[in-house]
């Protein structure tokens, strides 16, 4: 079974996905001009603008829109994954997530871009995302490779999107119980479960209106203060920031000098990076663009707003867990997926006791926030199959329970396994779309008058 796996690793997680994710991002990067250097100004200073001012009318905002889509890619990935992406890859796992995330910021964008440019009206507002940007981009003869990303969305929310969440959450909650003195039990993961789906089934079957509204609540709060929680260890620490970069700059290319051996090459450190760097910011995957298919924006403009998630996501927030624990000083078992113990021992160099509390409970609203964008996601792909969604929500509130007792290997396998199958047809939509995707980007960089975006005909609502 163990070989098995290795070799579905090799496969769908190794080489080949490396190729096709880093391959199209830089294809797509050439194409359309390096839109994450050239058009990163406007896109940062559309996203404050959106952020602070607002836009009037009754549907989504651009704001609103990239709040979802954050609901569902800042999480566990940013705290748990960062830690075992330095314990599986080295150090230098970071540095290749820097560079995944540099072409995925154009990936993203061409996913928004598109996903507003082909979305269908309904009567909850917009529905859109790769299924639609297959069918109505590419033609009907697409729709079994629509069908199939649909099948690794539903996939991929029980894995991504839920398991791995609540997973991350309840082993923070037990390294908190033991730094107190507790022993962790089985109950009490199942009963941290039950709470869990309670919760999500509450705002889930509320529709995308009440699952946006608690993401543009939840989002803000838990980055922010996780945000400050690192910047207070790296004030504590701030002379050891430059040796920290100077160890992910060498573990990129030279492992085995930072790891003593036990981690083998660069290309080993590479697909860990990428691997990790896909999960967490998800560019590539195309699911972003279910939840920026909503927004009352231009195509282009809400592709903006895609390059802003991934920069906020793996740019700044990554890059300061893996500072956080890089500049702390805490034993790092190389070779061993440690889940969010590594995390916690590293905050605890500077709050003590307490930063297994504190990181709890931020990673609680990252879970709560990623399993309800997923739920979105999820829905919208069951949705495009079967015309329903209410039957995918109730096997997804089971899936929320199992997550709080599966092992957490194989929940981080599943979900890596998920990311693999749901980008390769969407990168070949974005790579045989860009033309099109040349057109929009060329009209926004010269503003002339657009046609109006999206539209189409009426499909089954989720609200």
């Amino acid at each position: 079974m163990f070989q098995v796996r290795l070799y579905i690793q090799d496969v769908i997680l190794g080489l080949p996905t490396v190729v096709l994710i880093l391959g199209v991002g830089l294809y797509l990067s050439v194409r359309l001009g390096f839109p994450q250097v050239g058009l990163f100004p406007r896109a940062m200073g559309l996203f404050f603008r959106r952020m602070f001012l607002g836009r009037p009318g009754k549907g989504v905002s651009s704001f609103q829109a990239l709040c979802t889509a954050l609901a569902a890619t800042v999480g566990t990935g940013n705290l748990v994954g960062v830690a075992g992406a330095i314990c599986l890859g080295g150090p230098g796992a970071i540095f290749w997530m820097w560079v995944c995330a540099f072409f995925g910021m154009a990936t993203k964008y061409s996913e928004a871009a598109l996903a507003v440019r082909y979305r269908v009206k309904t009567n909850d507002g917009y529905a859109g995302g790769p299924m639609y940007t297959m069918t109505r981009g590419l033609g009907e003869r697409f729709r079994p490779l629509a069908k199939a990303y649909c099948v690794f969305g539903i996939l991929a929310a029980f894995g991504v999107g839920n398991a791995a969440q609540v997973n991350a959450v309840v082993t923070c909650v037990n390294a908190a119980v033991v730094r107190f003195g507790g022993a962790p039990r089985v109950t009490g993961n199942l009963a941290m479960g039950l709470a869990l789906a309670v919760l999500t089934g509450f705002l889930l079957f509320g529709g995308a209106k009440r699952i946006g509204a608690a993401a543009e609540m939840l989002v803000p709060v838990a980055s922010g203060a996780y945000i400050l929680l690192c910047i207070g260890v790296l004030l504590v620490f701030h002379g050891r920031i430059p040796a920290a970069f100077c160890l992910i700059l060498q573990g990129a290319f030279c492992p085995r000098a930072i790891t003593g051996g036990i981690l083998g090459s660069a290309f080993h450190a590479l697909c860990v990076g990428c691997r990790r760097g896909v999960f967490t910011n998800e560019a590539g995957m195309g699911t972003a663009s279910i939840a920026h298919a909503c927004a009352e924006a231009a195509p282009a403009e809400q592709g903006l707003m895609g390059m802003v998630e991934v920069f906020l996501d793996t740019i700044v927030i990554c890059t300061l867990t893996a500072l956080v624990i890089l500049v702390s000083g805490v034993p790092i078992p190389y070779g061993t997926d440690v889940g969010g113990e590594l995390t916690t021992a590293a905050f605890s160099r500077v709050y003590g006791a307490g930063a297994s509390v504190f990181l709890a409970a931020v990673l609680l609203l990252f879970a709560v926030a990623t399993v309800l964008g997923w739920g979105l996601y999820g829905a919208r792909c069951a949705q495009f199959l079967f015309g329903g969604w209410k039957g995918f929500a109730a096997v997804q509130l089971a899936a929320v329970v199992l997550g709080a007792v599966l092992n957490t290997e194989m929940v981080w396998f599943f979900s890596e396994l998920a990311n693999g199958l749901m980008a390769i047809p969407n990168l070949i939509c974005l790579a045989a779309l860009t033309r099109e995707l040349c057109r929009i980007t060329k009209e926004y960089k010269n503003p002339a008058p657009l046609a109006a975006a999206g539209g189409g005909k009426k499909h089954a609502d989720f609200h």
